[in-house]
């Protein structure tokens, strides 16, 4: 007599995850137990969450959700590939709710194969301004959704760390962190404050001037090829790697290769006309970078690559 095959107790999941795949929402209380999932596997890991190559590190996302399609298509899907995501995968796109709950999908799914980390607009304030809030009340008619992510936010690791090598977050550095074990102690589950370190790991930038100096973001700060190098001395890193800005090419070396930004929607807002790039780190630690275009739209016009006036 043939022994019936085991249910999987993942089956919910992944048919949740294929729905997810086809650009389509979870019902709302899908969306709460989902949330709830992810919360008790992210407090389990820590502000420096470690991370094993081969791993393939990504910048924003931003909601545009047939680019993160594009992105799995180049990279490999999850978890044929293991992902490290820094931040931004709501806000100013078409799709925050499908890319997001994608997203969190997949960490629940398969935890130790994706790590996600906070962004800047993974927060309360910036999600009211930019799209996310507006988008949750416009496909669900109340802001339940929106809560549950943001309450979700919170725990999100600020920052990870390849091999005790590549040092990956999504904004950059602060004054008053000179060590891992100083972001290690650092009370993350909180909206993300106005100021203070937590803040500057989200906002900071590198800058082409030397030691710190003010953001024109109006939170963290600009800091140096000198800051950098005696970061990564101090901590035994090779590199920074971190999101946070748009570059035309996908990616950018700065800081004589101490630091490299990744920034992962191309065709950023639909109409900036940037690459994008993906940051693949093999075992033996090497680092190569994949640049992709947009997903083909419908109906959407064809955008020069030309750098908009704002960005000069």
């Amino acid at each position: 007599m043939a022994t019936s095959q085991p249910d999987n107790p993942y089956r919910d999941l992944d048919e949740q995850i294929a729905r997810l795949m086809k650009c389509q929402p979870l019902p709302e209380e899908s969306v709460k137990a989902l949330c709830e999932k992810a919360k008790e596997i992210l407090v389990q890991e820590i502000n420096v969450q470690p991370v094993r190559c081969p791993v393939t590190v990504c910048g924003d996302i931003h909601g545009q959700f047939q680019d993160l399609l594009e992105l799995f298509k180049i990279g490999g899907n999850s978890p044929d590939t293991n992902y490290l995501f820094m931040g931004d995968y709501v806000d100013r796109g078409y799709h925050s709710v499908e890319t997001v709950t994608l997203l969190v999908a997949l960490k629940v799914r398969y935890r130790d194969r994706i790590t996600i980390l906070r962004g800047n607009h993974e927060s309360r304030q910036i999600t009211q301004v930019y799209g996310f809030y507006d988008e949750c009340l416009r496909k669900y008619g109340n802001a339940d959704v929106w809560k549950y992510f943001t309450d979700l936010f919170d725990y999100l690791p600020l920052t990870g760390l390849v091999e005790g090598k590549i040092f990956c977050l999504h904004g950059g550095l602060s004054p008053t962190l000179d060590t891992l074990d100083h972001i290690r102690g650092l009370d993350r589950v909180q909206e993300v404050p106005h100021e203070g370190p937590m803040c500057d790991l989200l906002w900071s930038d590198p800058d082409d001037r030397g030691g710190w100096g003010i953001s024109p973001r109006g939170a963290g700060y600009t800091f140096g090829q000198d800051i950098s190098e005696q970061f990564n001395h101090t901590n035994g890193l090779d590199l920074i790697s971190r999101a946070h800005q748009l570059v035309m090419e996908g990616y950018n070396w700065s800081h004589d290769q101490n630091v490299v930004t990744v920034f992962s929607a191309p065709n950023y807002c639909y109409r900036c006309g940037n690459l994008a790039a993906i940051m693949e780190v093999s075992e033996g630690m090497a680092k190569s970078f994949q640049k992709f275009e947009p997903a083909p739209r419908r109906g959407e016009p064809e955008v020069s690559r030309r750098t908009p006036d704002y960005f000069l």
